[in-house]
């Protein structure tokens, strides 16, 4: 039998004839203390002040009484409570004079002033990264910044225990390679993404969400490297859905894509701070941007699936109800649609086709994906008329087909467009596939949003879909 007590706790106080009764009744037993090696009085005592066997055991309770076989824990006890220590230790009439049941105390390990000292303490030997020690005067924000780290706004400074607390939101190694990223091709571990998840802000539990985004950007089909090398708008728009978008508090309300909201602001942010510094991904190197856009600090929100009149983008792209995705698309910022009068289906769809035209430049058909954001006010409108997602979409579709005749070079007397030749032809502005539709959003305001895309297909970069894993 091993227990492990503390002075300080009045249960470890109230069983100390139990443990004399133990050492002289019952199975060997070995008592640890975590704060006096002289307690309890009178018994033989190891001295874990150190707390090195409490944390190896991940004690949340003292006392907490063990049975061990063979080096291994077969169970466990904790607090006092007479039948329990009864059956564990195979001895009765424990404590007769003692309450039947006591709670006990919280372990030493728990304790705020040194939960962060015990996991670098004992726990940082599962960290691979380089550690970099600042000079006592130093200012770690600008070092930080002077290294290089940074997407130009300050950064949390990633110190050993933040990271090993930022790894408690996995259950994947530390060692464990997550993806392969562009451009410079490095192996990224889930080590090398927990720093700089913890360097963008972000909380535990948003780490596989973080995760997700890091192996759907890798992928070849969203080819992350055309997207950062090319010097067009474009970055990652990270669009979330399922129940850990609710349960790490994401939002998918009002002011959806602005400030204001953590999860939102750091996940993206996580995913380009990694783009960077372990891909190498840099403004003034690989990333050639002519203008670049506010989404490349970090562009993420979940969609509003409880308020939807449709099934969520996970499940059109053939995700289970219920499964959490992160969907990564090519994305520039998005362009506001005011439509405050069109109260019947026809004329919001026809309104949401005209503003759509604009993507990329009116007269580019075909190249460039959109990710259509419908508000509920919106939405509200194909709900009454019984409209499906798949209608909106084939209705808008419908209505941005144009005669080549106006897209070709030279039409309405500007030079850019489509090849001469065309002039008869009937040309849709997207692939069929090419746009997609998502639901988010505050429910005043008659407003809908664009967000184009970067050059569609094979060629250029595909929307890519990630189930979210533990």
């Amino acid at each position: 039998m091993v227990a492990i007590v503390k002075r300080e706790c009045p249960t470890c106080v109230t069983v100390v004839p139990v443990l004399a009764q133990l050492a002289d009744h019952g199975p060997p037993l070995t008592v640890y203390s975590q704060d006096d090696p002289t307690f309890p009085d009178g018994l033989k005592v190891e001295d874990d002040t150190s707390l090195e066997v409490s944390w190896s055991l991940d004690l949340v309770t003292v006392p907490t009484l063990l049975r061990v076989r063979g080096g291994e824990i077969v169970d466990r006890t904790e607090g006092w409570h007479r039948p329990s220590w009864e059956a564990l230790t195979g001895v009765t009439g424990l404590g007769p004079d003692l309450p039947e049941l006591r709670p006990g105390c919280g372990s030493r390990t728990l304790d705020p002033d040194v939960v962060d000292e015990l996991a670098v303490r004992f726990g940082g030997h599962r960290l691979r990264s380089r550690r970099i020690d600042l000079a006592a005067l130093e200012d770690e924000a600008e070092a930080m910044f002077d290294r290089g780290w940074t997407d130009g706004l300050p950064v949390v400074p990633p110190t050993e225990a933040r990271v090993l607390r930022m790894l408690e939101g996995t259950t994947r190694r530390p060692d464990q390679v997550v993806a392969v990223v562009p451009p410079d091709l490095v192996e990224c571990t889930v080590e090398k993404v927990a720093v700089n998840a913890v360097m963008a802000g972000c909380r535990p539990e948003y780490l596989p969400v973080v995760l997700a985004a890091v192996d759907g950007y890798c992928t070849h089909e969203f080819n992350g490297h055309g997207l950062l090398a090319t010097t067009y708008f474009s970055g990652p728009v990270v669009i979330v859905n399922g129940p850990i978008a609710t349960r790490i508090g994401m939002n998918a309300a009002g002011n959806v894509f602005g400030q204001g909201n953590r999860a939102n602001a750091t996940i993206g942010r996580a995913l380009q701070l990694v783009v960077r510094n372990v891909g190498g991904g840099r403004p003034g190197g690989v990333d050639r941007a002519t203008l670049g856009n506010p989404g490349k600090y970090t562009f993420c929100f979940a969609e509003d699936e409880a308020g939807s009149p449709w099934e969520p983008l996970s499940v059109e792209r053939g995700f289970a109800v219920g499964a959490s995705t992160v969907t990564l698309f090519a994305g520039e910022s998005p362009r506001g649609v005011v439509d405050q009068l069109s109260r019947e289906p026809e004329s919001l769809a026809a309104s949401l086709a005209a503003a759509s035209l604009g993507v990329g430049h009116p007269k580019v058909a075909l190249g460039i994906d959109a990710v259509l954001v419908i508000s509920p006010e919106h939405a509200r409108v194909f709900r009454e008329a019984g409209w499906s997602k798949a209608r909106v979409r084939s209705e808008i579709l419908a209505r941005t087909v144009r005669r080549g005749a106006e897209l070709v070079r030279g039409a309405g007397g500007i030079a850019e467009g489509l090849p001469a030749g065309l002039e008869e032809v009937e040309i849709p502005k997207f692939r069929d596939d090419g746009l997609l539709i998502v639901h988010a959003g505050g429910t005043a305001g008659l407003f809908s949003a664009i967000i184009g895309g970067w050059i569609s297909g094979p060629g250029g970069s595909q929307p890519v879909t990630v189930e979210v894993s533990s």
